[in-house]
Formats: C-alpha cells, structure tokens, sequence
C-alpha cells in the first residue's frame, strides 16, 4: 500500500518522466494557443515575468489551472481583454527619471533643432504618460509646432487611456517633483485642469500627437524616425526578441536619430552594434551613426 510521502509507481512500458514543469508546459499551450486564435504573441517575452502575470490572473479569477484559463481565453473575448491586460506592461509616470529628461532638455533637443521637421516615435507608450512629458518638453522648447510625435501600442485599452490624457489628481504631486528635477521651465500646474479627483491634460498637448496600435513584436518598421523612445519595456523581453526589437529601431531611424532605452536596458543584444553611438556616459541614449563621410548637421 502506497503512502501519500511516496511517488507513484509508473506503468509498465510508460514514457520516462523528463522533469517538465507542467505549470511552464501548460503557459506554453497558452500562449501558442493565443497567437493562433487572437494574433498577439508573447512567446518570446520573459518567462518570468509571463508566469508572473498569468498565475496572478489565474488566482484572481478563481481559476484551478492554466489550462483552465487557457480554453477561457480561447472563447469569452472579454476574458481575454483582461488576460491582454495582465501581460501589457504599464508601469510609467511622467518625466519618469528626471536625469534622464534634463539630459534631453540639455543634450538631445538642440539637436533636435538641426532638422526642419522632427519626428518621434514612442514606442509601448502604455498609457501615455511619457508622451506626454516629450509633448511638454516641445513645447518648452519651441518645437512644438516643428515635431509630430506617433504614440504606439498593442494594447486598445492602454491607448483609449492614454488618448484620453486623465490621471488620477494624487499623482500630480510626483509628477510635479518630477517636472522640477527634469529641468522644468515653469509650472507643472499649468499642463493640465484639476476636476474631482482628477487630472485632465491640456488638449492643446494632443495636437500633434498621433495614437496608434503597433506591436513590437508582430509588426515591421515604422517610418523614418528622428527620436525614438522605448524605455523599460526591452527588459520584457528574452534575447532574441530584444534583438530583433533593436533590429526594427535601427531600421526605423534615419541616419543621425537618437534612441532612448531604459536604465536597465543596452544594446547587447543588437545585429547592429557598430552602427549606434552612446551619446552620453550615464544615460542610455544612442544615436544612429551617420555613413562614413557624411556630415552631421548637429556640428559646424
């Protein structure tokens, strides 16, 4: 008789057991299963962080097993919504890490200034925030009515939020903090319109803002940018997804434009190593090379 202590007994002639985590085969099936039934693809996204975010979706809906959610999000749309929503990396604020905006307020945007038009890609902008804090800075800077700025995502509900340009009334006072270390010209109070308990953006800041799904990981290059911002979200992803991230930066930006990645983030995993420059010891924003021979704008 077999005690709960002991491992069951195989049958005769069964397969070995290969120690395969069956939570990690079952995240697996899922995520295969969502490309093929929805089009949005994380198989190459951190394990870690994917098994985070599913497991805590699967407790809070009361779920016994992956495999549970997974027929779920295959048949009830609304459900899959809010599993969309668990794996969309929204974690920003405005003028998040204020070094790294004063740099650009000092360094990058007389730069800026060497082209007749600019334009500037934020790339997974979430929710908006740091579009937002791009749009300020042009305006501070007198480029606001010489720049476009394309806002992209693959999560609809992040951009209807971040279109919409409201946050919660409580978070200003941060953002404040912010905008003053960043290097902020005036008052931060005078960007948005308090109701209630919350904050609505000056909608004269979305004029020249165009929202727009785009998913990194499925879809191809986007125009020929002078500034592209992607910070924080390279460290969701595995290697070779970041890679083929950079990949599509690379191709996206003309000769001369500058890239902004997170803290955390680099270009290690880049086909194109050679072809970026560090502009700037300590912050993580790099400038795509000019051809041999060609001459920069941005100098005499």
């Amino acid at each position: 008789m077999r005690t709960d202590t002991e491992e069951p007994t195989p049958a005769p002639g069964a397969p070995p057991d290969n120690g395969a985590d069956v939570v990690d085969i079952e995240i697996d099936c899922l995520l295969e299963a969502v490309f093929r039934r929805w089009g949005y693809d994380f198989r190459d996204y951190s394990r870690a962080h994917v098994r985070r975010r599913l497991l805590h979706r699967m407790d809070m809906a009361g779920m016994g097993s992956v495999a549970e959610m997974m027929h779920r999000a295959l048949t009830d749309r609304e459900f899959f919504g809010s599993l969309l929503a668990a794996l969309s990396i929204n974690v920003t604020e405005m003028f998040r890490d204020p070094p790294f905006y004063r740099a650009l307020r000092e360094e990058i945007v007389p730069r800026l200034r060497t082209w007749p038009f600019v334009k500037i890609w934020h790339a997974g902008c979430a929710t908006g925030e740091e579009v937002y804090s791009m749009a300020i800075v042009l305006r501070e800077a007198g480029l606001e009515g010489r720049a476009r700025i394309y806002a992209t995502d693959f999560n609809p509900e992040a951009l209807r939020r971040a279109k919409d340009g409201i946050y919660p009334l409580e978070a200003m006072r941060n953002y404040t903090r912010n905008y003053q270390a960043a290097g902020g010209e005036g008052s931060f109070a005078d960007h948005y319109t308090a109701r209630y308990d919350s904050a609505l953006l000056d909608r004269s800041l979305r004029a020249n803002i165009v929202f727009s799904e785009h998913n990194l990981v499925t879809d191809g290059v986007f125009g020929e940018m002078h500034l592209i911002f992607c910070r924080n979200v390279l460290i969701y992803f595995n290697a070779q997804l970041q890679a083929r991230v950079l990949d599509l930066f690379h191709d996206s930006l003309c000769p001369g434009g500058f890239l902004c990645l997170g803290t955390k983030e680099s270009m290690q995993f880049s086909g194109h190593p050679q072809a970026f420059e560090q502009v700037l010891a300590g912050q993580k924003i790099f400038r795509r090379r000019l051809a041999p021979g060609a001459a920069r704008e941005d100098e005499p």
